[in-house]
């Protein structure tokens, strides 16, 4: 008890909150303004402003750049980051490892190479230009989840964690290889799919918000009502089992709730790296381990940081955009190895 007590201690004051959400709309805001054509605050704010209350825009402002080019791309970006974000706060409290996120089980792996191939044989659906991938990147993460299930069952009838990673990492190696394959003999979308494969937001639209939206709105709602178990399985799952959890029953919906949510978020931006494995362990610096807390402040903390990634691929080298994921990978990766270093000290 002493110890479910020590783990579960909370740092969290509303101020935090409040910072996070003047932090998340600050951010946006910039990302608006900034890029190959310098908008004011005010001329961004105004457009944004009229637009949602149905206001004329004044002739001087440039509409077309802020509402069909970066507001979606923004939103998209905060969308995206939120997601990958949740989903590796969610997958770290279930697997009671610090390098777990939602990748770990292959999901995005797999979502990754169904994408691919429906680019690849030019599967489409029609009224729908991008609707072919979407549901090609789902299957394949539904499959990838299925999969990795089935083979860690077969290999350890209680689903322990430490099987369920491992065959991920092995299933994310060898979809990585299949890709790679794809990719060589590929060589008229070489280019495209390289670059795809990296991520990026570009010409993302409102539709594309939406439905990240309602993924968001829905897996993110599953795994805030699952935040009592996730605060059980922190401890153990024998603690967890022992409360009375079931505990192959909520390992599996939020195993699926978190593989329809990386599904919608690789068939939009590609593969973005390191934002749910980084990220919640800043959110929980911030607030804690309670789950009740720290899915929040990883909603936040998230959005902030693609966002920001996002900001530096489109104006670093500008008028050249850099894949998201190189910049997230290269910050990522730093972050994780102090994070790391840290927690080990710690202990």
């Amino acid at each position: 008890m002493q110890k479910s007590r020590l783990l579960l201690r909370e740092r969290f004051s509303p101020v935090t909150y409040l910072f996070l959400s003047i932090a998340l709309f600050l951010t946006m805001v910039l990302c608006i303004c900034v890029g190959s054509v310098r908008i004011t605050f005010s001329d961004t704010v105004t457009a944004v402003w009229n637009a949602v209350w149905g206001l004329p825009i004044p002739q001087n402002i440039a509409k077309n750049i802020i509402l069909n080019v970066r507001l979606p791309r923004v939103l998209c970006v905060t969308l995206a980051g939120a997601s990958l974000s949740i989903c590796g706060a969610a997958m770290q409290g279930l697997l009671r490892n610090p390098l777990a996120d939602g990748s770990t089980m292959g999901v995005s792996s797999g979502a990754a190479l169904g994408a691919i191939i429906a680019i690849v044989i030019g599967f489409t659906i029609p009224g729908s230009a991008y609707g072919g991938t979407m549901i090609m990147a789902m299957a394949f993460a539904f499959g990838s989840l299925i999969l990795i299930l089935s083979l860690a069952y077969a290999l350890d009838r209680s689903l322990s964690t430490s099987s369920i990673i491992l065959i991920g990492v092995i299933f994310t190696m060898f979809i990585s290889s299949i890709i790679s394959l794809l990719i060589t003999f590929c060589s008229d979308h070489t280019r495209s799919l390289s670059y795809w494969t990296l991520g990026s937001f570009s010409g993302v639209n409102y539709d594309q918000v939406k439905l990240l939206f309602l993924a968001l709105l829905l897996c993110g709602g599953v795994l805030f009502r699952f935040s009592p178990e996730l605060n059980a399985f922190a401890i153990s799952e024998d603690n967890a089992r022992h409360i009375g959890v079931n505990v192959k029953r909520v390992k599996l919906i939020i195993m699926i709730t978190v593989s329809v949510l990386i599904g919608v978020c690789v068939s939009i931006s590609g593969t973005v790296s390191f934002v749910g494995l980084v990220m919640p362990h800043i959110a929980r610096m911030l607030v804690g381990p309670n789950h009740k807390r720290l899915l929040p402040a990883s909603l936040f903390s998230g959005a902030i940081f693609l966002l920001l990634a996002d900001l530096v691929a489109r104006t670093l080298l500008s008028p050249i955009e850099l894949s998201i994921g190189v910049v997230t990978s290269m910050v990522g990766a730093v972050a994780f190895v102090i994070i790391f270093n840290k927690t080990r000290k710690a202990r």
